[in-house]
């Protein structure tokens, strides 16, 4: 099924072009480009028009976005899957442990991808695979799906712009200090391709924001909330290691699986305006079981102020 958007032509985009007034939406060039070369994609007052044409106060623009198909090489696979909300734009949905995000090496018909290409293929919808943000393998938590280029780009472009919020749970070793702010370069190691390192010289800017939420004697672990200034790969692995506080469970840069069989990482809130309705959007998913160890079954209350 094509999908529809109408705009009702105010004052304020009286006698912008087309491209002008998409451009303020939020649509990209490439994606104005697109369209301008669909036949009777764009039309105004009924007919076909370019995107030069000037529409006036009160005329109703008609975008119809092409036929979507679906993702090349992702073979559908049936999986269960936390779908926390779902409208013709996007999907949030809360990742489980042990599932990649896309196909790769080693990983043909167990990801993410392949679970959504089985939901749609099921409801007979194309499946075009758009992942705003990324999650590790084996940490869970939201992440957002798009389910058009309208929403892709406009999303994408929020991410850039830093206007999607995240925040974060980790487990670490040993009592965190109450909050403090990671500055250390993020670069990958000389001997990996998937390791990376604290590099000052060849490495990439990278800072992290950190505050104890709770700290359990029992097992000598805290819980930690993370806010991200930036993306790095690994880089909250990376950044609690360096300051001696390493995630239990993570393979790569601390071994130590006595509580976790993974990175006891979990992306816990999101909260951003929508890219088409502008309504605002909040999400929390609830800490796994696994990271549970610690002694919290709950974080209700516990993360309340926005440091």
């Amino acid at each position: 099924m094509k999908m529809t958007i109408n705009y009702l032509i105010t004052e304020a985009s009286d006698q912008k072009t087309i491209g002008q007034f998409l451009l303020d939406q939020g649509y990209s060039q490439s994606l104005i480009r697109r369209l301008r070369n669909t036949e009777n994609a764009i039309t105004a007052g009924g007919r076909s028009v370019y995107t030069t044409y000037r529409p006036a106060t009160g005329e109703v623009l008609t975008i119809t976005f092409p036929q979507e198909k679906d993702s090349e090489n992702i073979v559908p696979t049936e999986m269960s899957m936390d779908i926390l909300f779902e409208d013709e734009h996007l999907l949030v949905i809360n990742k489980a442990a042990g599932v990649p995000i896309h196909p790769s090496q080693g990983n043909f018909d167990n990801t993410l991808a392949n679970g959504l290409a089985w939901y749609f293929k099921k409801r007979q919808e194309a499946f075009t695979f758009r992942a705003i943000n990324r999650l590790d393998r084996d940490t869970t938590g939201l992440l957002i799906i798009a389910k058009n280029p309208l929403s892709a780009c406009i999303l994408s472009d929020m991410v850039k712009k830093h206007e999607i919020h995240r925040r974060y749970l980790a487990v670490v070793q040993g009592e965190l200090p109450k909050e403090g702010i990671i500055d250390s370069p993020i670069a990958r190691t000389h001997d990996s391709t998937i390791e990376r390192c604290i590099d000052p010289v060849n490495g990439d800017p990278a800072r992290t924001f950190f505050c104890r939420l709770f700290y359990d004697p029992v097992t000598g672990h805290s819980l930690a909330g993370l806010r991200l200034e930036t993306g790095r790969t690994h880089q909250i692995r990376v950044h609690l290691k360096s300051i001696g506080h390493p995630l239990p469970g993570d393979f790569l840069y601390n071994p130590d699986y006595r509580y976790i069989n993974r990175q006891a990482l979990h992306s816990f809130r999101l909260d951003f305006i929508h890219p088409v309705t502008r309504v605002p959007l909040f999400f929390e998913a609830a800490l796994p079981e696994d990271m549970r160890f610690i002694g919290v079954t709950s974080t209700e209350g516990l993360w309340d102020n926005d440091f």
